[in-house]
This record gives C-alpha cells, sequence and structure tokens, in this order.
C-alpha cells in the first residue's frame, strides 16, 4: 500500500470520526435541551402550587371500588371519583370572615371570589351497604407561618364550622372561631355513622386569610398553604 492510499484511508477515517462526533455532540445537545425543559416544566408546576396553594379532597381508591363510596362536585353524578381538585386563587389578600357571602353552601364545585377559595362536593354512598367513615382535614404545607392567621369554615349538611390555630399566645381559640386546629398539622376531624346506601352527604370548605387576626402581619406576606381532606370507610354493615 503506498502512501497516497494510507493518507486517503486515514482521511477517510477522520471524516467519518468528525461526522460521528458531530452526531453524537448534536444528540447530547438535544438530551440537554429534554432535560432542561423537564426541569422547567417541574419547576413551574412546583413554583405555582407552592405560591398559589390549594385544597384536595380524596378517599380510599379500595373504598370507592369494593363499598362504593364515592366524591363529585354535584349531587348528580355520572361517574365515580377518588380525588377533587379545588381552584387556585391568585394573590389571595386578607379579608374579614363578616365580609363573606352568605350563599357559599349553595354553589356546588369551586366558587372562589376574589380573596377566598370557596369549595362544595358531595359524598355519595353509591354500594348497597351502610357505611361509618372519617374524614381528616391536613395541613400538607405552609411557609411563613401563613397558618395563624389563616380561617377554615367546614359546612357539613348546612351546619358551619369555624376553625383557627390556636391564639399565638397559646390561650385558646380565637373570638371568630368555633373550634381550634386539633394540632400543627390537623385541622379537623369528622365521623359519619349510619351512612346509607345512596344517601349523600354535602360539605362546603370555605379558606380565608383572617385581616382581624392579630397575627395577620407583613411578615406573611407571600405565604403559602395547601390543604387536604381525606376520608375512608371504618365500618361497614
Amino acid at each position: 500500500m503506498d502512501e497516497k492510499t494510507v493518507d486517503v484511508l486515514q482521511l477517510r477515517r477522520t471524516v467519518k470520526e468528525v461526522k460521528r462526533h458531530t452526531i453524537l455532540m448534536r444528540i447530547l445537545a438535544l438530551l440537554v435541551i429534554i432535560l432542561i425543559l423537564l426541569v422547567a416544566v417541574a419547576y413551574a408546576i412546583s413554583y405555582f402550587y407552592d405560591k398559589f396553594g390549594s385544597f384536595t379532597v380524596k378517599i380510599n381508591k379500595y373504598d370507592m371500588i369494593q363499598q362504593g363510596l364515592a366524591l363529585s362536585e354535584t349531587p348528580e353524578y355520572d361517574r365515580a371519583n377518588a380525588v377533587l381538585n379545588a381552584d387556585i386563587v391568585y394573590d389571595m389578600t386578607n379579608i374579614s370572615g363578616a365580609d363573606l357571602p352568605e350563599n357559599l353552601d349553595m354553589i356546588n364545585g369551586s366558587h372562589n371570589g376574589d380573596s377566598y377559595i370557596a369549595y362544595t362536593f358531595y359524598i355519595i354512598n353509591s354500594g348497597d351497604d351502610t357505611l361509618t367513615y372519617t374524614g381528616e382535614m391536613t395541613i400538607e404545607n405552609v411557609t411563613k407561618q401563613v397558618d395563624e392567621a389563616i380561617r377554615i369554615a367546614l359546612y357539613q349538611n348546612g351546619e358551619r364550622t369555624v376553625y383557627g390555630k390556636t391564639k399565638s399566645n397559646g390561650k385558646g381559640k380565637e373570638s371568630d372561631c368555633d373550634s381550634e386546629f386539633l394540632s400543627s398539622s390537623l385541622v379537623m376531624r369528622t365521623k359519619r355513622t349510619d351512612f346509607h346506601a345512596k344517601e349523600k352527604d354535602k360539605y362546603t370548605v370555605v379558606i380565608w386569610l383572617e385581616g382581624n387576626d392579630p397575627d395577620c402581619i407583613d411578615n406573611i406576606i407571600g405565604g403559602t398553604l395547601k390543604l387536604g381532606m381525606d376520608f375512608k370507610i371504618t365500618e361497614s354493615t
């Protein structure tokens, strides 16, 4: 093999290596772009979820499948839900609970105002058994101690109870509240017995930042709160 032939082979090998390197770099660049996009999407979801908070209602999927316990935003429903999500309120500011509308328990689904979250849903016994179920509302995440001034009104079949955190001095409930949070992460607990087949329980949850609370100060501006309410069957007959 003469020197000229060797040079041609080396040139061909070099061209192939350049092409292979170029393709590899393009693939790596594409993977980096995809990774950046995935991180950006995850960050955006996390940002909006953390910034504006949410309220989620859940039931045990086993209870839904085996016992017919279901969630719905309306008393008439065409499919069973195991999870419901309330709409988010952007840039919620403090208000007085006395200024809330009087018809909050009369509108189904999400019906937020500018400065409060309002959500109405139903628990339905679509099975054949008589059930006992329990429900717990928990604080899933909170920042800047915004929970110090949060109020949560729960309408259960029309009966309204307002919950708030114990006074910061530790001396009982706030004057506008009916009950204190059960703990730093547990708002309330309820129990329903003799929940007969085809019966429906109606719940409305209203969440706002109480402007008359002494802890409603500038330090909590930008704070976030996530709430969840979980139901499960404890007895079936």
